[in-house]
């Protein structure tokens, strides 16, 4: 993994990045010839690696297509879809905001559609790749907690909102903690235990206080969560369960659209694990929307008839 075919400004940084990765992956394993061979590509064109399909990977590596697949599972991924999201991840870490930026740009005229297209790829490669069963553990240790802590910040508060928002109704007791100040963060940590789970949710560039955070609560014994679009950092190291997800987007942030559906589905399943429960704490919320008049509820026109 010597040499690079794109050693210019950003991409030459990203290759050093995504290459010294690969290099301690591939330390842990026995490879192949031709799985390293597929390893010099991805590190030396990380930016096709990202995006390319697994026939050009072969082609480049001069390998067949299995044998891409193949050296994906011997770095310890399920496939290479699941080993493409992770470089992809750590290419756009290595990126600055104004590279971000430069690499998403396109014609003004196609931004909102591809924005749209993007979204909808993430959704659904969420779909086909996430583990059910790291889901359903997620599930039951908010389930079981004595509280859950919801650690979200900047825009990935909007992920956390919608989590901590719909499993209150179904239930169960989530707080969200992005918005507080750092002191009413740290005397929220000071209390979690064993009994707690907390779910830190960050992606791209990570959050320090959202991964110190996961790190304190794993030391003070909680079950600790994360959804993130990375197994391999600080975040996902100090977590129990970890759900990937995609989250690059069209422009210079990350896109939130997989990351809420993924935490719309755990609420869903929260919901449905329990439905007595949640039957229960919809009714009560129904009845304190009622009283204070939250929603607005449309009135039956008046009639424009004449009595007589």
């Amino acid at each position: 993994m010597e040499g690079t075919e794109e050693s210019e400004g950003a991409d030459g940084s990203a290759s050093a990045v995504v290459a010294e990765w690969l290099r301690e992956r591939a330390s842990r394993f026995s490879l192949s010839p031709k799985a390293r061979a597929v390893l010099e590509v991805l590190a030396t064109q990380p930016r096709m690696s990202t995006y390319g399909s697994t026939q050009q990977i072969a082609s480049a590596a001069a390998v067949n297509v299995a044998t891409v697949t193949r050296a994906a599972q011997a770095l310890g991924f399920s496939g290479w879809p699941a080993l493409q999201t992770e470089l992809r991840a750590r290419y756009l870490t290595s990126l600055s905001v104004p590279e971000i930026a430069a690499e998403h740009r396109a014609p003004q005229s196609g931004v909102f559609a591809d924005s749209l297209r993007r979204d909808l790829e993430s959704v659904a490669l969420a779909g086909r790749h996430l583990d059910p069963a790291v889901a359903e553990h997620m599930v039951e240790a908010i389930a079981a907690a004595r509280r859950t802590l919801v650690i979200a910040e900047g825009s990935y508060a909007t992920i956390g909102l919608a989590l901590v928002h719909n499993a209150v109704l179904a239930g169960y007791p989530v707080e969200l903690l992005g918005g507080y100040g750092k002191s009413d963060m740290l005397n929220a940590l000071a209390d979690v235990g064993p009994q707690d789970t907390v779910i830190a949710i960050s992606l791209w560039r990570l959050y320090a206080r959202t991964v110190r955070s996961a790190q304190v609560a794993r030391e003070r014994g909680a079950t600790v969560c994360t959804i993130t679009d990375s197994a391999s950092t600080p975040l996902a190291e100090a977590a129990h369960h970890v759900l990937v997800v995609p989250a690059e987007g069209a422009a210079f942030f990350p896109a939130l659209t997989a990351a809420v559906s993924v935490a719309q589905a755990l609420c869903a399943r929260l919901a449905a694990r329990d439905p007595a429960r949640t039957t229960e704490s919809l009714r009560r919320s129904e009845e304190l929307w009622e009283r204070f008049g939250v929603l607005h509820v449309p009135r039956a026109p008046r009639s424009t008839r004449n009595p007589g």
